[in-house]
């Protein structure tokens, strides 16, 4: 059983949960994640890693209401069953920081993908690498942390879809129209979104690093739902990433694996075509 110092409501449908968990803390690397359990039967839960804080041991997680599962997590106020991590790989973007001096970097977050480029952010920030952050979200309400990625950042642009805050428009229309040269762009959120900001950054000549784990389901290399091709290689989030470069990512299939995935009927074709996903767990 592990405390909950916090669960608490960010917005109509995004909560923050703060978890006592000392080793977790002490080990974690930006771009992890851990596995969540609420109670003993529930669903295993993949989320990204907001936060850590080393000495306290406790570890900070965004998550959204979306199903069944991420319902039943609000209801919890004292104990998590089980929390497993850190998983996955740590985030490219560090892996490569000895070269990143006097480098700049953008990071382009959609909805609560602003969580996850948080902890990568203040990485690089306190190692005296510039970031800046474009950040997309539906309304002004829908938008989190807003002032915690403006003590982090040096420059902040905030879209909105409808215009009730920031500049009316998606990232990509910012990143189109950016006049600052970048060394890097760190992309998270929906699949979709990031399909289009590693396009729009090609055309620009910018590198451009994702996240995968928003197809990310068991989050244990034994569902087979990340499953996902990479510079024409099978690889999945969970184990081998969750973070890969973007121009080698085939979006177009991990869109369409992850709508099928929805459905029964969906899984049931895939595991026609795949078999048991040995290849996944062949990781473990």
């Amino acid at each position: 059983m592990y405390k909950v110092l916090k669960n608490e409501k960010l917005n109509d449908s995004v909560y923050l949960l703060e978890i006592e968990c000392l080793e977790i803390a002490r080990e974690s690397i930006p771009g992890q994640f851990v596995i969540v359990m609420a109670y003993e039967d529930s669903e295993r839960i993949p989320l990204t890693i907001y936060d850590y804080d080393k000495k306290s041991g406790s570890i900070k997680l965004v998550y959204q209401v979306v199903g069944a599962s991420t319902l039943e997590l609000t209801k919890v106020k004292d104990n998590l069953y089980a929390v497993l991590g850190p998983l996955g790989n740590r985030a490219l973007i560090i892996e490569n920081e000895a070269n990143l001096k006097e480098s700049m970097v953008l990071f382009v977050a959609g909805g609560v993908g602003v969580a996850p480029v948080i902890p990568q952010m203040k990485y690089l920030k306190d190692k005296g690498i510039s970031v800046d952050l474009i950040y997309g979200a539906k309304n002004k309400s829908s938008i989190i942390l807003e002032n915690e990625v403006k003590d982090i950042a040096d420059e902040v642009i905030i879209t909105t879809d409808d215009g009730s805050y920031g500049i009316k428009g998606f990232v990509t229309d910012v990143l189109k129209d950016i006049s600052k040269r970048y060394d890097y762009c760190v992309a998270i959120g929906p699949v979709v979104m990031m399909k289009h900001v590693v396009m729009e950054a090609m055309s620009k000549g910018l590198k451009t690093i994702v996240s995968m784990n928003p197809i990310m389901v068991d989050g244990s290399g034994m569902c087979g739902a990340c499953r996902v091709m990479v510079d024409g290689k099978v690889k999945f989030a969970c184990v081998d990433g969750p973070e890969f470069f973007g121009e080698e990512v085939d979006f177009d299939m991990a869109i369409r694996r992850m709508n099928l995935y929805k459905t029964e009927e969906g899984r049931a074709y895939l595991k026609s075509l795949e078999g048991e996903h040995k290849g996944c767990k062949g990781h473990e």
